[in-house]
């Protein structure tokens, strides 16, 4: 069985320091694994905003696809 993927998580927050700062990615399996990751980096930091990072669709073409257009006459 394949390991779980992990998943990118953007956070706006606000340091204790009372600094906001904007677009962490942090990566986990889990949201509350990257929650964890990002408390461990700043300690007692308030959590303002929080967007799971939607990967990207795969190309369907295929390596011959692109050489093809590469190559062709127009």
């Amino acid at each position: 069985m394949h390991p779980p993927l992990l998943t990118k998580y953007v956070y706006q927050i606000r340091s204790r320091n009372g600094a906001v700062v904007d677009n962490l990615q942090i990566s986990g399996r889990t949201e509350e694994e990257a929650r964890a990751k990002l408390q461990q980096m700043y300690l007692h930091c308030e959590i303002l905003d929080t967007r799971m990072v939607t990967p990207e669709r795969a190309s369907s073409a295929s390596y011959e696809d692109v050489l093809s257009m590469i190559t062709s006459d127009h």
